[in-house]
């Protein structure tokens, strides 16, 4: 099941969806948590980075920094598709916003700061208009 590789067909496609909530990112220094049901995780030799609703970490008692919006780019883009994340990151980045991408099979998940995740929205949508 390969997905869109084409750039101007990926853009124009991406459908930017805002989940609710907010998400953190956080760590542990092994197994993920019982209870816990992270959105994304990645093992690194420094312990396992964990993203999960803000909720869930503040009852786990787990510590974080960063609070993000998460958006789902609904296109379903090719993992070998080249500049997706490039557009999407240059977009926000010329209104001064963060932007932490995370490849799934299908879809492309990004975590914004919480407090500009409707303008990110926003931002997108315009993007996908002018492709």
């Amino acid at each position: 099941m390969t997905g869109e590789r084409d750039l101007r067909v990926l853009v124009r496609s991406m459908r930017p969806e805002l989940h609710e909530g907010a998400y953190v990112f956080t760590t542990v220094p092994g197994a993920v948590p019982e209870g816990l049901r992270p959105v994304v995780t990645v093992a690194e030799p420094e312990g396992v980075t964990l993203v999960v609703r803000q909720e869930d970490a503040d009852r786990a008692g787990l510590g974080y920094d960063y609070v993000a919006g998460w958006i789902t780019l609904r296109v379903h883009s090719a993992l070998d598709a080249v500049g997706l994340t490039a557009a999407v990151a240059a977009e926000l980045a010329g209104a001064g916003l963060s932007c932490n991408a995370v490849a799934g099979y299908f879809h492309d998940h990004l975590f914004v700061p919480y407090d500009a995740a409707g303008t990110a929205v926003r931002l997108l949508s315009a993007l996908a208009a002018r492709a």
